[in-house]
């Protein structure tokens, strides 16, 4: 697990340091002096150091003179030069003139074989000065102190233009923005470097290998005591999303999973669904409220329902089986487009996970899809919120941020067999908001080694998550 933190809580962890400012920031520039060292840079190499007038600044400060004792020749370019002769920056300011760097004025580009980009940190706001522009457009590879100049660390965005650094060294815990907006694309590698701080109250939580338990099953285990889910959906059109659905959540490990469709769709469903138990209710292709009795009788033996692969509009019975559901309930897709609203699921007093995409979402709470907006949704409903994207957040006691899944998870399908997977380590004993944030670690996992060898479709995925589990 890495904490991520705001840009005000890291300032509050810089105040309330018990080392002086000036240790701090020495073990700051020997971690960019180090991280430049892994870069290439080395004697005789060309490093340009720019730097602001602030402590990002005297952190190439700190950097630029560890690199110039290597050998490197080393010149800074200041945008502004730190004040206050008490001051930290200041303070290594001076000793890299003392040690006999280069300083000089920022002007336009010279040649270097790296950049050091020390101008703005995790306080910048607005765009870059003028400038600033003409260095974005330098050829050598740029390694970024804290955050790139021009991303704002509290959420990715960008106002104008920015740097696009190859690599980037923060301190103490990662910020919003390297993982939010255009962070993960402007930031490049990612290396937290620990200076000394202590604590922190987390915004996120960066879900890791370690943080993703995959459910173990004991020696006595038979198919029912393994885990077990019932998908409910597959209406005419989109059989196969239910049955994705289940078919994963017995690739992730369930000892035995159903899906039950409307009558008239069974015969498809049984033809696609080897290993999966079958049963169609009423005798139309879609459900009506007329079913629900007999859909929560014959799901009642099961530990987990997922409600909502391939389900299709409906008058009412979505909303009278969330309210009904005795038991543990995953909320997908068409389950979440038929809530008409939060209202359903605060009424529910059952375990209970949503799955939405950032339409979803919207049409579900009528907000954007940001993590600050789902994370008020338990406290509202009870409900985990599991709100897929890149990266996808887990919300509930604690807020996660899972960043395994990429690009090759954009294709139809693949939140079905996310809805599978999460729903059988939920049955097969992990608690809900383990099993959300594991079961989107994994999947996405499986998407990024499927997409080395093939492109990425749905039915493949299931597959892949089968052989990592």
């Amino acid at each position: 697990m890495q904490l991520v933190i705001t840009p005000e809580e890291s300032g509050r962890l810089d105040a309330a340091a018990t080392d002086p400012v000036e240790v701090l920031m020495e073990r700051a520039g020997l971690g960019v002096a180090l991280a430049a060292v892994r870069m290439g840079a080395g004697y005789g190499s060309r490093v340009a150091v720019l730097a602001g007038g602030g402590n990002n600044g005297g952190d190439g400060y700190v950097a630029a003179r560890y690199l110039a004792q290597r050998g490197a020749q080393v010149t800074v370019y200041a945008l502004g030069y730190p004040r206050g002769d008490e001051s930290a920056a200041r303070k290594a300011y001076v000793r890299a003139l003392a040690a006999g760097l280069g300083v000089v004025d920022l002007g336009g580009p010279e040649p270097a074989d790296l950049i050091i980009d020390a101008l703005f940190g995790v306080g910048f706001r607005g765009e870059l000065p003028e400038d600033v522009l003409p260095w974005l457009e330098h050829p050598a590879p740029v390694l970024a102190v804290d955050v790139p100049s021009g991303l704002l660390a509290g959420n990715g965005e960008v106002s104008g233009a920015a740097f696009a650094a190859d690599a980037t060294v923060t301190f103490h815990a990662l910020k919003p923005g390297h993982l939010l907006g255009e962070g993960p694309e402007r930031s490049g590698l990612i290396e937290v470097v620990d200076i000394g701080l202590k604590g922190g109250e987390p915004e996120l939580r960066l879900c890791e290998t370690i943080d993703a338990p995959i459910p173990k099953r004991p020696r006595t285990a038979h198919k029912w005591s393994a885990g077990s889910v019932v998908v409910v959906g597959s209406a005419r059109g989109m059989v196969g999303a239910g049955v994705l659905a289940g078919r994963s959540a017995l690739h992730a490990g369930a000892g035995s999973a159903a899906v039950v469709c409307p009558g008239a769709m069974q015969p498809q469903v049984a033809a696609l669904s080897a290993g999966l138990l079958t049963q169609g209710l009423g005798t139309g292709d879609h459900f009506g409220i007329e079913d629900v009795e007999a859909v929560l009788d014959y799901a009642d033996r099961f530990d987990v329902m997922v409600l909502g692969p391939g389900l299709g509009a409906d008058t009412g019975f979505t909303r009278e089986v969330v309210a009904r559901r005795s038991g543990s309930l995953l909320i997908d897709a068409d389950g979440l487009n038929n809530l008409g609203g939060l209202e359903s699921l605060a009424e529910r007093d059952q375990p209970t996970i949503i799955t939405p995409h950032a339409g979803e979402f919207r049409r579900l709470t009528g907000e954007d899809a940001t993590y600050r907006a789902a994370m008020t949704v338990p406290d509202a409903t009870g409900a985990i919120v599991l709100l897929k994207g890149n990266p996808t957040f887990v919300l509930g006691a604690e807020q996660w941020a899972v960043t395994s899944g990429g690009p090759e998870l954009a294709t139809i399908g693949t939140g079905d067999v996310l809805a599978g997977v999460v729903a059988a380590f939920w049955a097969s004993g992990l608690n809900g908001e383990v099993a959300a944030r594991s079961g989107a670690y994994w999947h996405g996992v499986a998407g990024a080694e499927l997409a080395a060898v093939r492109t990425v479709t749905a039915e493949h995925l299931s597959y892949a998550v089968g052989e990592l589990i």
